[in-house]
């Protein structure tokens, strides 16, 4: 074999990448049980507050050392395989950023009646269409203000330069346009700044594209309200005095004096007095006495009577610190007796970024003595008085922010700058300092210019934060799931145990089937789940329940690739040739059938993870990269495996079959091409019966189809579904539905009531109905300890909610992935096989089998088996497709390879050949990937069980199609060619 070396080379790598990676989920895993160890009390009851704070202690601590690099927790925690939030408990919120204030904002809050007449009628239009609001604004204008130009509004004294009467309305669309996107960054920016600092493990929030919306992902949280409140708070920028150390008097060694008097009382010692003061600058240049007290203390035995405050300074940059010593801080700061000795008419702020001295890899932040006059909390200056800020380049050509304030912004600014030339303002935004520049002197007019030391992308930031006090984006939540921990443990458990059932099953049977070149198959099972999760941890993706799907999955198809190889290598074998020759014709001839099956399928995990949300983009990464995986170590890893086996020649005692199965399946010859149009009319009858049935009693969509709130309630003891909704309909005006979530005791309420209400009343309004209604209805009482139910008792473990607007954007994007891969597989076919015929097939092949499965759900609901057609539904629709195509396609190469040998006479005999030629393969393949989803369909719990009945019928039917549908529409597409032929050969007769 050729490249063994390359191929052994990588396979190292590649390992040792997966085991380093992997690491770090080891270490973390380690550290949370010695927390959860820490905060357990003699009765076994954790302290959750406890555990952590124990956490935060270390979080910026090292804490794992890798042949001589160390880790601190929280680098720990970025490069661990974190688990997804149906895995562990959390909250996802999906935010949109209302442009309504943007508008208004630019128009300087007019009172014109034609304008707020249209601005309302726009906000009401958004609450059920997707179209862009600054659209739906300019046609309620122009209903409501016929032949009246937009400048007549937006032309104001603030928009000067950038707005005048003679602007058209497209010129003015287009700056609104920029300024919501603005909007949206600066909420993103600021929304990423508070969850960074809310104290849970790793957040994640990130933008989705095309749309003014905003996904976070908050993993264990246990305080919804606190995280709604944080997320949906107006932004607040202030301009405020900063006090300088020397203007703090004595205050800062009072607090000094009293910890060390606290800690010598109670005889311990702060671990944080330990931390070194090397490089602490001797200066006789220093600031103030303050200072020069600091830099007495000999840095290399640090006293115990200096408390952290004062040895954990930064030298050479007044009041700072490092991040990893924030935390310690903070604690000191915050504490009542502490911080009453600290100047009342003072506050301290810490600076938004730190910042890197020169020469070191230190993070520093700044802590700010803002001057906050006794008795208010009002700023100086408020950020509304802002007009407009822009990057521009200063003198110098450096980057820098010019800003502009209003007649009022000016006046104060002019009197705030001249009582502090030669001092510092800082701006601040949700109380962190953004920047302090220094007042060079008075600013008379309301134009400002702030230098510094920025890059380019830092001015720009500062001039879009700056406009968030004339421009507020007031961001709203349209989508909600709440997962409590215990479905979240239950999860788990799952999604575990499906994954090695189904590994076991796939095992047992490729031991029995293929014998020890079974064994080969297995090894490269191992490495491609070994790979797929070393990968997941190297991107730092998270693993949630429909990724472990997608692992399951793929067991099942990774062995297609063995499969493939293993029949062709018994195929030569049976005709004669060694067994060097037989497996390496095997390989050889299976390869453009792999690689063609395994593409197809990568594209339909490419649109799935380019256009699906949330649970649909975690187990589109995991399928891409399984396939990639899989293709590596089926078809290369297990070479190099096979070739050692087999080094002694021919006499090498590898074998490709077991007695059982030496001639299954071989020296088929069934005429599936004379059957076809008996195909067609069963397929045509069941997708008939079944999309009748839908259109009379109706499909069953989800949540985040239609829109509306959904709650797991869990109960003590049974609960029968049909009752509750009875008692259940009178609250909600008949919009609700119940059902069973996975257990007799546990069920699902959804409800469509106030679907079009996003605030926080609605919200609080309609989960309070649920808990009076089923308190009526059953006679229990809530409780929101849902891990200890007590007899009597029912609570919510988890919640979701969708708006009208949000489900109608998921509908969209299920079309538009839906269409994309069969567009993609189209034009990957074209080009492979070269006829369009081929193609043409192939399409109306998936289409029969998207409809077979739809109608499936139709028919199962009619006997009382109801399935959600919703998100995972969709992804499950596109892995049948994916699948299917594989099917077909392994058919379409072993066509084009006896059309090569034998040309394209008897092009019904070629066909016909071709497919009892792989239905080895195909049934060997199809049944492997059922048995691990049916295991899924048992197992995998009601989150999957739609997923898993759609895999199912596509698995079944996709089989099916690719014998009876695909190839035989070719042979019908292909009639002229096959008319030709009869017409060649009845001349050769005559």
């Amino acid at each position: 074999m050729q490249n063994k070396g390359v191929i052994v080379f990588l396979t190292v790598i590649i390992t040792g990448l997966c085991l380093y990676y992997l690491s770090f989920t080891f270490v973390s895993n380690g550290i949370q049980k010695n927390a959860s160890e820490y905060a357990t009390d003699a009765s076994g009851n954790v302290d959750f507050a406890k555990r952590r704070a124990y956490l935060d202690s270390i979080w910026r601590e090292p804490v794992y050392n890798f042949l001589g690099a160390d880790f601190t927790y929280q680098e720990i925690k970025e490069t661990e395989l974190g688990l997804g939030l149906d895995l562990q408990g959390g909250m996802h919120v999906t935010l949109e950023v209302s442009p309504v204030e943007i508008v208004k904002g630019l128009a300087g809050n007019p009172k014109d009646e034609g304008f707020n007449k249209a601005v309302e009628d726009a906000r009401q239009a958004a609450k059920t269409s997707t179209d862009k609001f600054v659209n739906l604004f300019y046609s309620a204008w122009q209903s409501n203000n016929p032949n009246r130009k937009l400048s007549s509004i937006f032309a104001t004294a603030a928009n000067r330069g950038r707005i005048s009467l003679e602007s058209s309305d497209s010129e003015i669309l287009d700056i609104i346009d920029k300024e919501v996107e603005n909007a949206i960054d600066r909420s993103f920016n600021i929304l990423r700044t508070r969850i960074d600092r809310f104290g849970t493990s790793q957040p994640n929030i990130q933008r989705i594209q095309g749309s003014g919306r905003i996904q976070i992902e908050l993993p264990g949280v246990d305080n919804q309200e606190r995280v709604r409140n944080l997320l949906q708070g107006v932004a607040k920028l202030q301009f405020w005095e900063v006090a300088e150390l020397n203007d703090l008097g004595g205050s800062l060694e009072a607090v000094n004096a009293a910890w060390v008097a606290d800690n010598k009382s109670s005889n311990t010692t702060a671990a944080a007095d330990t931390v070194s003061t090397e490089n602490m600058s001797e200066e006789d240049s220093l600031r103030n006495a303050l200072e020069k007290q600091l830099a007495e203390i000999d840095p290399l035995n640090p006293s115990t009577d200096v408390s952290p405050i004062f040895s954990l300074l930064y030298p050479n940059y007044g009041l700072a610190y490092q991040v990893r010593d924030t935390l310690v801080i903070n604690r000191i700061l915050k504490n009542p007796d502490y911080n009453s000795l600290l100047p009342r008419d003072i506050k301290l702020l810490w600076g938004v970024k730190p910042f890197k001295p020169e020469g070191t890899s230190d993070e520093v932040l700044e802590l700010y003595a803002i001057k906050a006059p006794r008795g208010t909390d009002e700023a100086p200056l408020e950020g509304d008085v802002v007009t407009d800020a822009r990057q521009v380049l200063d003198q110098t050509s450096r980057p820098a922010v010019s800003m502009q304030m209003n007649a009022e912004g000016a006046r104060k600014w002019r009197s705030l700058t001249a009582a502090n030339i030669g001092k510092r303002i800082a701006v601040v935004l949700d109380n962190y300092v953004y920047t302090a520049p220094v007042v060079n002197g008075e600013i008379p007019t309301g134009q400002s210019e702030i230098s510094g030391s920025f890059s380019l992308q830092e001015a720009q930031d500062l001039a879009n934060i700056l406009k968030s006090g004339s421009l507020p984006a007031p961001t709203q939540i349209v989508e909600e799931s709440i997962i409590g921990p215990t479905l979240g443990k239950e999860a788990q458990s799952q999604g575990v145990f499906s994954m090695i059932s189904g590994l076991v099953i796939v095992v047992l049977f490729m031991l029995a089937y293929y014998s020890k070149g079974g064994l080969v198959a297995i090894a490269a099972l191992v490495f491609n789940i070994f790979f797929i999760l070393g990968i997941l941890a190297q991107l730092g993706a998270a693993l949630t329940l429909p990724g472990i799907a997608g692992i399951v999955l793929t067991i099942g198809m990774s062995i297609d690739a063995n499969v493939l190889i293993f029949e062709r290598i018994k195929e030569e074998l049976r005709n004669g040739a060694g067994l060097i020759a037989a497996i390496n014709s095997g390989y050889n001839k299976a390869f453009s059938a792999i690689l063609d099956s395994n593409v197809t399928t990568f594209l339909t995990g490419a649109i799935l993870y380019a256009l699906g949300q949330g649970p649909v983009k975690g187990f589109a990464i995991v399928l891409m990269i399984g396939i990639a995986s899989s293709f590596f170590s089926a078809v290369f890893i297990t070479r190099v495996i096979v070739s050692w086996m087999s080094k002694k020649g021919d006499k090498s005692s590898i074998s490709f079959s077991s007695p059982i199965a030496k001639n299954t399946l071989s020296s088929l010859n069934f005429d599936f091409l004379g059957k076809r149009k008996v195909a067609y009319l069963i397929s045509s009858g069941i997708i008939i019966l079944g999309l009748g049935i839908a259109a009379i009693n109706g499909l069953k969509f989800g949540v985040d189809f239609t829109g509306g709130r959904s709650y797991i309630v869990a109960f003590d003891e049974p609960v029968v579904p049909s009752e509750l909704k009875v008692g259940l309909d009178g609250e909600f005006d008949g919009s609700v539905e119940v059902k069973t979530y996975g257990a007799n005791n546990v069920l699902k309420v959804t409800t469509s009531y106030l679907i079009n209400e996003d605030d926080d009343a609605s919200n609080k309004q309609v989960e309070e109905k649920v808990k009076s209604g089923i308190a009526t209805v059953t006679g229990l009482t809530f409780t929101d300890d849902a891990e200890n139910l007590s007899s009597g008792q029912f609570a919510i473990t988890g919640s979701s909610k969708v708006g009208a607007t949000v489900a109608d954007d998921i509908k969209a994007s299920s079309v538009e992935a839906m269409l994309a891969a069969l567009i993609a597989i189209f034009l990957y076919i074209l080009v492979r096989f070269r006829k369009w015929q081929f193609s043409l097939a192939s399409i109306i092949a998936l289409i029969h089998d998207t409809l077979f499965v739809i109608a499936a759900f139709a028919i199962a609901s009619a006997f009382g088996a109801t399935f959600e057609i919703d998100q995972v539904f969709i992804a499950a629709v596109l892995t049948v497709i994916g699948y299917s195509i594989n099917d077909t396609v392994i058919v379409f190469d072993r066509i084009r390879e006896n059309i090569e040998n034998r040309g394209t006479g008897k092009l019904v005999k070629i066909f016909n050949d071709a497919i009892n030629q792989t239905l080895g393969r195909t049934l060997i393949t199809s049944f492997t990937t059922l048995i691990v989803v049916i295991v899924l369909l048992i197992f995998g719990g009601e989150v999957l069980r739609g997923f898993s009945f759609a895999l199912f019928i596509g698995i079944l039917v996709g089989t099916y199609s690719s014998v009876y549908i695909a190839t035989p529409i070719v042979v019908d597409l292909m009639k002229r060619e096959i008319d030709n032929e009869k017409e060649k050969e009845a001349k050769k007769v005559s």
